[in-house]
């Protein structure tokens, strides 16, 4: 079918994400994404391209389910692996979340961001624990610190939309924590000053810090804390309402 029209329609903005979301023929939510080319559709659940390898909802689902299996069957993980094929296949799935999770971040659907960089960084640990190929390994794991990264970022604002800002600055150090240890581990810690997701990581944190220190609903929950210290339990219990009532 000619998409001509389409194109026409939606016009390419250069150095911008131009994603939607539309109700397909099926009825079911789709994703579509404006390319210099042309558009890029993906479901919205399940794998992006609609397919149910081997009758799984993604590749990684079944090979997990191999691996349980092969537990199962000789009581410990020996025997299972990936080979070149194997690997190949995942880094193509993975391909496909990563076009659909930076879709989803700009539409601010948080939560599935959450769970598609969740679905890439298990494919991440499956490939390094059991490729064959030490190429194929550590294939992926150069792009573990923009993972963590997009996944904290959806998880923090997820927060921040809920008012947990604390929560959301605990998230992001943990993050960073991870990154840190994921160099050390690469006998690269040298990394860590450089790299540019911890660096964004820690602008984020400190503009929340900033930006909620004038947020009435963080004034409210100190008077609050304060009120429980003195065993103020009444005004205490008042302040808790006025909360309610901006939350």
């Amino acid at each position: 079918m000619d998409i001509s029209k389409i194109l026409k329609e939606w016009e390419y903005i250069p150095e911008e994400v131009n994603v939607r979301i539309i109700e397909g023929m099926d009825r079911s939510k789709k994703i579509q994404m404006r390319l210099d080319l042309g558009l890029l559709q993906m479901e919205f659940c399940g794998r992006p391209d609609g397919q149910r390898p081997h009758g799984f909802e993604s590749l990684l689902e079944y090979y997990q389910k191999q691996l349980e299996d092969n537990i199962r069957q000789s009581g410990d993980d020996e025997g299972f692996c990936l080979d070149a094929s194997d690997c190949s296949l995942l880094q193509n799935e993975s391909l496909q979340y990563y076009y659909r999770y930076l879709s989803l971040y700009h539409l601010k659907k948080y939560e599935a961001v959450e769970k598609d960089t969740a679905h890439n960084l298990k494919v991440f640990d499956l490939i390094k624990e059991y490729a064959e190929s030490e190429e194929d390994k550590f294939y992926l794991e150069r792009y573990r610190p923009y993972v963590i990264m997009m996944n904290t970022r959806a998880v923090a604002d997820r927060m921040l939309e809920k008012n947990q800002p604390d929560e959301a600055i605990e998230y992001i150090e943990d993050a960073i924590e991870r990154i840190d240890i994921f160099f050390n581990e690469l006998h690269h810690s040298e990394m860590t000053n450089r790299c540019s997701e911890i660096v964004f990581l820690n602008n984020f944190a400190e503009e929340i810090r900033s930006n909620w220190s004038v947020n009435p609903i963080s004034q409210l929950r100190e008077k609050m804390r304060q009120a429980v210290e003195l065993e103020d339990y009444q005004a205490a219990a008042s302040i808790r309402d006025e909360i309610k009532k901006l939350i």
